[in-house]
This record gives C-alpha cells, sequence and structure tokens, in this order.
C-alpha cells in the first residue's frame, strides 16, 4: 500500500508525469506470471530470425496492454507501457519493461493525451507504437503524428482510419466497393430536429450513431421523436467524451436482426486474407457480452460472400493491418455492411482459437513491412470458441450497471483444459469509475460448439471474484439457456428471454433440493469441525466424533432480494461411517449423497452430488446462514437447527423504502448534467438527471408525478451507488 502510494504522489506531482520508470526482471516475476502457453497460436509461428522491432510503446491499459505485451515479449520485443496515476500500480505497468505515466485518472488528461503519449515514445526511444482498441486507435491525427517523428504506428495507415473511422465517409466507400449497404441518410446530422426529420423519412425504428464511434459507444436505438431527440442529445454527448468528436449519423434500424462481423488481415503490399466469422448477436446497450466462432447461422457459401466482400472494401480503401468488418444479418441470411473497426478487435480472440493464428504477432509483423506468409486457402477454421466478457457490472439491473471496488479474492480458471483468460487485474485489483469495467474476456475452445460451450460453463463455475459485483449469474445462465444452446439468437436475444430483466438462474424443484442439501452438508460439516479436537493428547471419555452425529436443520431459500422466503424444508445431514468426504442428505422423503472435499476454506470446492459432478463455492458462511453459488448464481440459504427455527418469528423485518419518491443512484458515477431544480413538477419517466459511469452516460427519470422537493447533487460532483439524488413531494 505504501509503494502504491508514493508512486501516485510522484505521478500527481506535475514533475511525475513523462518520468520512465524501468521494472526489472525481479519485479515483474514478483507480480505478473510472465509464463504463457504459446501452442494455440499454430498457425505461422514465430519466427526469430525476421528482422522486429526493438521497441514498442502501447498507448493503452488493462487487458489488451497485456495482451500486446505477451506477443512482443515472445518475439523478443521491450514494451514500454504507459499509465494514469491511479493506474501505477496495474498489471500492464508491472508486465512492461518500462512504464510512463502520462497524467491524472480521467481519460481526457491522460490516455488520451496525444502530447504526453508522443512525449513518452521519445523518451523511451520506442519505434512503434500499438494503440490496443478505444483510447487512441482509431484517432487519425494520433497516427499521422507518429508518422512525422518516423514512428510506426502498429495499425493501418492514417487515410484509412480516416476513410473508414468517419461513418458518413465509410458508408460512401462501401457502396462504391458494392459492399450490400442498410438503408440511411448519407450525411451528417446536425441537430436534434434534423435528427427527428430524417428519421421520419427513413422510418422508425432508426439507429442514432456516433460517425466516430465504435464498441457501443454514442449508440441508440430510437422508436419515436421524443427518443430521438433525447437519444441524440445522449449520445452526441457522449460520443465527444468517449471519442472527441460529436458528428452523428442516423440509419434504418434493421430488427431483430444478428450482428455478424468478418475478421480481416492485410499487409502493405497488397496481400488481403479473411480470417472466418464472429458471432456477436447477444448484446446489451450495443456492447457485446457473448460472442463465439464460428457462427452457427453461417453457411460456407455466405461465409465465402462475406469475407470476399470484406477484402474487396479493404482494398478499396487500401489497408494494411488487421481490421473488422460487421454485418448485420436478417433471417434470410441477407447480410449488410454496419461498419468498419479499423483497429484489433475486443474479441479477437476467438478468432486466434479457431485459426491458431497470433493477431497482435501479424500486425506487428506487417508495421515492419514484412509480407503475409499465408494465403487464404492455408487459413484453418478449427473447432468452435466462445467469449464471454466479464464485467464488473450487475446483471440484475438493466443486464448489467457499473460495480467499483477491490478485487479482495480473485482466481482465474486457468486449469480447466481449453481456457484462456484475457485480463488486466490480479488480486487486489482496483475497478474503479474512470474507465470500462471489464475484468477479462474468457475464451473456451473446443472441437465442436458442444464441447466449446461446455468447458465455458465450467470455467464460470471456477471463476472466483470477490469484492465487486460481476456479471458471471447472466452469463452463467445465458449458457444452458436453451435457444443459445440451439444457436438461435438476434441482437434481441436478451430482451426476448429475459423480458422481466435478469432475474438470476430459475431453477428447478429438484435443482432447489440439490442447492438445500448442498447448504446442510457444508453447514454440518462446519458445525462438525468447530467441534472437533485435534492434536489434544487429554480427551474426556465423554467425548463423541461430531461425524458420526445426524444434523437436523430446517432450511429455506429466499425467492427475491427482498429475503422473501419460500416455504420451510427440514434436511438431515449425517456423514457416512463418519467420513468427512460423504454426506448423506435427506430432502423431502428423498437422499441424496454429497461427495468430495468439502474444504470450507478453498474458494472452490468441487464435490459429486449422486456420482454427477458440480463446482460450487462458498461466498460467506455466518450463523445460520450460508451463501454458495449454484450455475453461477449465489444463493444464500438459511440454515437453522431445528431447535433455532422457532425463534426467527420474533425478529422483524427491515422496513421497505418508496422508492416512487426518490432517485437513487444506480451505481457509481459523475453527474453530468442536472435538469431539475426545488420546487418544479415533473411528470412520470421525465429525465431528472444523466449520470456518466465507465465513459456510458444514462438518463435518470422520474418514477411518478410530482413536485421536486429536494436535489442533493450537482453537475460534476461523484456519487456512490445507492446515494440519495431527488426526492420528491
Amino acid at each position: 500500500l505504501r509503494m502504491r502510494v508514493l508512486a501516485c504522489v510522484r505521478c500527481v506531482a506535475h514533475k511525475g508525469f513523462g518520468q520512465v520508470r524501468l521494472a526489472s526482471a525481479a519485479s515483474q516475476k514478483k507480480y505478473v506470471d510472465l509464463r504463457e502457453d504459446r501452442s494455440i497460436y499454430r498457425t505461422d509461428p514465430i519466427n526469430h530470425d525476421e528482422p522486429k522491432f526493438d521497441k514498442i510503446l502501447i498507448a493503452n491499459r488493462g487487458e489488451i496492454a497485456c495482451r500486446v505485451i505477451k506477443t512482443a515479449r515472445a518475439m523478443g520485443i521491450k514494451t514500454v507501457a504507459v499509465h494514469s496515476d491511479v493506474d501505477s500500480n496495474a498489471l500492464h505497468v508491472r508486465m512492461a519493461d518500462e512504464a510512463v505515466c502520462v497524467g491524472p485518472a480521467p481519460t481526457n488528461q491522460s490516455y488520451l493525451r496525444v502530447d504526453r503519449i508522443l512525449q513518452a515514445v521519445k523518451d523511451t526511444g520506442a519505434q512503434a507504437v500499438h494503440p490496443g482498441y478505444g483510447f487512441l486507435s482509431e484517432n487519425t491525427l494520433f497516427a499521422a503524428d507518429l508518422e512525422k517523428i518516423g514512428v510506426t504506428f502498429v495499425g493501418p495507415n492514417s487515410k484509412a482510419i480516416s476513410d473508414m473511422g468517419d461513418k458518413i465517409n465509410s458508408k460512401k466507400i462501401a457502396t462504391a466497393a458494392k459492399v450490400n449497404m442498410i438503408p440511411g441518410h448519407d450525411g451528417e446530422i446536425a441537430d436534434e430536429d434534423m435528427c427527428v426529420k430524417v428519421a421520419n423519412e427513413i422510418g422508425y425504428p432508426v439507429m442514432i450513431k456516433a460517425s466516430a464511434g465504435g464498441g457501443g459507444k454514442g449508440m441508440r436505438c430510437a422508436w419515436n421523436d421524443k427518443q430521438a431527440r433525447e437519444f441524440f442529445n445522449l449520445s452526441k454527448h457522449e460520443a465527444l467524451s468517449f471519442f472527441g468528436d460529436d458528428r452523428m449519423l442516423v440509419e434504418k434500424f434493421v430488427d431483430n436482426p444478428r450482428h455478424i462481423e468478418m475478421q480481416i488481415l492485410c499487409d502493405k503490399h497488397g496481400h488481403a486474407l479473411w480470417l472466418n466469422e464472429r458471432e456477436c448477436s447477444i448484446q446489451r446497450r450495443n456492447q457485446k457480452v457473448i460472442e463465439e466462432a464460428p457462427s452457427s447461422f453461417v453457411t460456407p457459401e455466405m461465409r465465402r460472400a462475406m469475407g470476399e466482400q470484406s477484402v474487396q472494401l479493404a482494398r478499396a480503401v487500401g489497408y494494411d493491418s488487421a481490421g473488422t468488418i460487421e454485418f448485420l444479418v436478417d433471417g434470410k441470411r441477407n447480410f449488410y455492411f454496419l461498419e468498419m473497426n479499423t483497429r484489433l478487435q475486443v474479441e479477437h480472440p476467438i478468432t486466434e482459437s479457431i485459426t491458431g493464428i497470433d493477431i497482435v504477432q501479424q500486425m506487428l509483423r506487417v508495421a515492419y513491412g514484412h509480407k503475409l506468409n499465408l494465403t487464404q486457402e492455408q487459413v484453418p477454421l478449427e473447432g468452435w470458441a466462445f467469449e464471454s466478457r466479464v464485467y464488473a457490472e450487475d446483471p440484475h439491473r438493466g443486464f448489467g450497471l457499473p460495480s467499483v471496488g477491490r478485487l479482495s479474492k480473485y482466481v482465474e480458471p486457468k486449469h480447466i483444459a481449453g481456457v484462456r483468460c484475457d485480463s488486466g487485474v490480479r488480486e487486489g485489483s482496483e475497478i474503479s469509475i474512470y474507465y470500462d469495467p471489464l475484468i477479462c474476456k474468457l475464451v473456451t475452445h473446443g472441437a465442436d460448439r458442444p464441447t466449446a460451450l461446455a468447458r465455458m460453463r465450467d470455467a464460470l463455475d471456477g471463476y472466483v471474484i470477490r469484492g465487486v459485483t460481476h456479471n458471471i449469474p447472466l452469463l452463467r445462465d445465458i449458457c444452458q439457456e436453451q435457444r443459445f444452446l440451439e444457436g438461435r439468437i438476434t441482437t434481441k436475444y436478451l430482451p426476448e428471454v429475459y423480458p422481466e430483466g435478469f432475474q438470476g438462474a430459475k431453477l428447478t424443484p429438484e435443482e432447489e433440493e440439490t442447492v438445500l442439501s448442498l447448504a446442510a452438508a457444508l453447514n454440518a460439516r462446519k458445525i462438525a469441525r468447530s467441534k472437533q479436537f485435534k492434536n489434544q493428547s487429554r480427551q474426556q471419555s465423554t467425548y463423541v466424533d461430531p461425524y458420526t452425529i445426524t444434523y437436523k436443520f430446517i432450511t429455506e431459500l429466499p425467492v427475491d432480494d427482498e429475503g422473501t422466503s419460500a416455504k420451510q424444508v427440514p434436511v438431515h445431514v449425517h456423514f457416512e461411517n463418519g467420513d468427512e468426504k460423504e454426506a448423506r442428505v435427506s430432502i423431502n422423503g428423498k437422499t441424496l449423497a454429497i461427495s468430495g472435499d468439502m474444504n470450507l476454506a478453498h474458494p472452490i470446492v468441487s464435490l459429486k452430488t449422486d456420482g454427477k459432478p458440480m463446482t460450487t463455492q462458498i461466498v460467506s458462511k455466518k450463523a445460520g446462514e450460508i451463501t454458495v453459488v449454484y450455475r453461477g448464481t449465489n444463493f444464500k440459504v438459511s440454515v437453522l437447527p431445528e431447535h433455532a427455527q422457532h425463534y426467527v418469528k420474533h425478529m422483524l423485518p427491515k422496513p421497505k423504502l418508496d422508492l416512487s419518491s426518490v432517485l437513487i443512484s444506480p451505481m457509481p458515477g459523475a453527474i453530468k448534467s442536472v435538469l431539475v431544480k426545488v420546487g418544479d413538477m415533473v411528470s412520470e419517466g421525465q429525465q431528472l438527471l444523466v449520470i456518466e459511469a465507465m465513459k456510458m452516460q444514462n438518463g435518470l427519470h422520474a418514477a411518478k408525478t410530482g413536485k421536486v422537493k429536494t436535489v442533493t447533487v450537482k453537475e460534476g460532483q461523484t456519487v456512490d451507488e445507492g446515494e440519495l439524488l431527488v426526492e420528491l413531494e
């Protein structure tokens, strides 16, 4: 902690910005596992005799910075990390050979400061800059500035970024290249009045999105004039904050489509490849949740057509790096150009899994000037891969509102075959309000779709994250949902499968019995352990082995977050032949065998229930209550001895807050605008505030009609989750 504070102090002082910090090998090994399994990159492996850069700078943070560092290290290239003051002890900083602090926490004062990053390049002697994704990855001026000082931008040329990064211009180029197009307005939308006018001309629903945008930022779907006005302003401000460019466009929203994209790879010698497609249809707020490659919907003929159109577009724009062409696909397998991302895509690992191609390695080779070694016929498609984006978000609230905090316990499921974890955190890392809440990209690969999906379920069950709320419950539930298992997915998958929002895993009666039995067995193990006397040479003759006792409990499983309980279920537990690893549980006239090492200290507990393998986690153990993880969801189970249950009725429930009269902050963030004042009359559904968290702006609305009694916040103020913002009379 002392080292972290001192590092932050050095950065906060003005003279600390730009100061180069060297990382010794001993320091790296102390904080970082430097080992990496390179066997997944089986296609065109590294040629160490090939000329390469000596040193590169990564103008990014988090998992993508770590990802680039791993490949650079494998190629024998030294790395430089840049960081803000709050990231001074981040994983990517520890992994790099050198690190430079470029400013305070806000991105527009650090990771988006082109002048400071250019100075870091000069000070460290880096020959090239890899921008990762987001931040400056599609900034034409940044790429051009690097070219001026003789430093290579590891990405496409600045003209290609300019042509395709501007969605208005890219649509014109794609049309000329004979790529299938979505109907829409060809020019920039000047203001909200023009937005409404164009939307009515095209016909609702329409997609309002930033011309320079990507990653779901600055993008919203409007179904009427009111939404068009509100969403235009929200998206415009969001685009300015995230991209520094607030130009907007409007196009027809293809209702209920699939989102399928094609990975391309081009060099500076006219060669271009398509590396197969990725299915990215499961989204919330236009941001991807789970991706897979290939798509179960795409036929070989359709794959080739999409690939060839993607390469046509790349050649038309003179593209010379890794990139992604995104398409919307309707139910008849018609595909339409959506946009081109002129950067490394977040979900690139699943393409690497099915092709064996290290895309970062190829980007570095191409940037140096090498030709691609592969032909289109040599690009394989082997097996199936899934990627789950593990976020610090509460999936029960709008499919994911941000959560902040410190990772008090963190264990990645790398022990499972076919699992890859691309993360930028470790135990003790801080998830802050300033950056994207991505914890890890969890990737599984298998010979076919069912195998890869089974591995994903196992990996999610064995992923331990404590200290922040996370979205593993949602991810795990999706991996077992019937429509997803059958591949019947569209961009409306989440609202259609969970029309009332995600409420946690829905258990069958048999699964409820399993959870209650599991909680009772673990609680019996806890009580028995507390009664044991070990390493004692003198024991009373009346001592009874606690593993020979039958434990009788009354169990309850709350049916909602308010603690409303289902019926009370008696459960009896005894250990077979006094063996602490063999529990026999009696419940509802049935007997369930739970066997395995019920070690209460381990974060992950692998057991068998009636011979079937099951992985669970013990989140907390309190008197009369134990919280276990089943199918990714936390279940807080009341487990009380029979004699103690009679006293529960004397405990009064907590009074409930009337949420219709107050506006509570749903997440930690910063107040961007306050739209009401004390004494104003507001109507139900009226927007009262705009809050920004992780660079996403969210409008907060009144739950009823009434007069504003108090406003407790002002513009620019930082608030915590659950904080009172506005109260109505």
